[in-house]
């Protein structure tokens, strides 16, 4: 789980991390009081989305206005947040579509010496939490890592007793933290690693991290992502999601039950398991589809659910062909099956046809009922495939020819 920039410094706050005064604005007037409430010379108007690149991003339709500005009196911060509240974020992380602003992070200014990057993440081929950090802050850490990695500094944590303070006080050697600033830097790394533990994170990233002109070390951004898994333990944070961040059919499909990401492609699939999902979406890819989402239906197998999952693959028009992949395990091919005509039932006017066509590969548990069931169906535009191989390629090739 996603959430905000200033929700995330709130958040650090409580342990202690040194971050920017500021508050958030939902509408202009806000914007303006808080501005004047932080009584600063230099206002920062940040807009706030579930993206990264805001500082290079820009407003579609107004390009010389980037999702984050300075501003040096009220004045300012009126006319950037009439011209960012609303309106449509374009950064390298959005994609083209963008993202609509609809809160800022009105902050306080800071005179800033040297940027850094600095962040926590799990690396799940360890499985252990890794410590990055580097001197090339404020950018893309992606960027450093195509084009200088040997900036980039790693130190992995022993989970045993967790991150030791002479590991802090090295990365802050490591990056180029100036000496009177080490220890200011080491303590903020030691914080900002309880957040990590304290909030079940998957990832604590602050870049910038920055050291002021008078050796003060602030997060000047903050992003934190959590582990689904354990939001139970955590309701202050799930209180925090922003739904109107999340793609609405994401949100009907984890209500469902159903593990859904919408990729932008035409071409649906349906999986059981995280694994043959992704093997799905690579193959349609090889024979020239665009995927249109990663859909795991995990190990229930009802027919109503497998009905909600192609109603949730079909809504909004974006899929114009389907490929259904399922190795029957703990699912039975037969209620696959099942659940496939009464979709049709379902989302058709005359309860015998499906909108687009339809590719199902069957394997596994109870597959040669699954098959009988399919080949009896009066449905139209139900096709089986004997392998996943061919499911994919004519998937790709029927969608292909609807179009034209």
């Amino acid at each position: 789980m996603n959430i905000h920039e200033y929700q995330s410094k709130a958040i650090l706050r409580e342990y202690g991390v040194n971050v920017p005064q500021g508050k958030p604005a939902f509408t202009v007037e806000e914007a303006v009081k808080n501005a004047e409430e932080l009584g600063s010379k230099v206002v920062v108007v940040k807009s706030q989305i579930h993206a990264g690149g805001r500082g290079k991003g820009t407003i579609k339709g107004n390009e010389s206005m980037h999702g984050v500005m300075l501003a040096k009196n009220t004045a300012d911060v009126k006319k950037y947040a009439e011209a960012l509240l609303g309106q449509t974020l374009v950064t390298k992380q959005t994609g083209p579509e963008g993202k609509k602003v609809g809160r800022l992070l009105i902050e306080a200014g800071s005179n800033i010496k040297k940027e850094y990057y600095f962040s926590f993440v799990v690396d799940r081929t360890q499985g252990r939490v890794v410590m990055m950090g580097s001197s090339e802050g404020g950018t893309s850490i992606e960027d450093v890592a195509a084009k200088t990695p040997e900036k980039i500094i790693t130190d992995t944590i022993d989970p045993a007793i967790g991150l030791a303070s002479f590991q802090a006080t090295r990365m802050a050697y490591a990056i180029d933290i100036p000496q009177p600033a080490v220890r200011k830097a080491a303590a903020t790394f030691m914080k900002l690693y309880d957040a990590f533990i304290g909030k079940d994170c998957s990832q604590v990233e602050i870049n910038p991290l920055v050291v002021t002109e008078d050796d003060d070390v602030i997060a000047l951004d903050a992003k934190l992502n959590f582990d689904d898994s354990a939001l139970f333990r955590h309701p202050d944070i799930a209180e925090l999601r922003d739904e109107t961040e999340e793609d609405p059919k994401e949100r009907e499909a984890a209500a469902a039950g159903l593990n859904y990401v919408n990729l932008g492609g035409d071409v649906a699939c349906m999986v059981n398991g995280a694994g043959l999902a992704m093997a799905t979406v690579d193959m349609l890819k090889f024979y020239g589809g665009e995927p249109a989402n990663f859909l795991d239906v995990g190990g229930d197998s009802a027919p109503e659910k497998i009905a909600k999952a192609f109603s949730i693959m079909l809504e909004g028009g974006q899929a114009k062909g389907i490929f259904v992949n399922i190795m029957g395990g703990i699912n039975r091919c037969d209620n696959i099956a099942k659940g496939i005509i009464e979709a049709a039932h379902i989302i058709s006017k005359d309860g015998s046809s499906l909108p687009v066509p339809v590719v199902v590969r069957l394997e596994g548990s109870m597959v040669e009922e699954g098959r009988e069931i399919l080949r009896n169906t009066p449905i139209t535009n139900v096709f089986a495939a004997p392998t996943m191989e061919g499911g994919a390629e004519q998937i790709v090739k029927l969608v292909a020819a609807a179009k034209n």
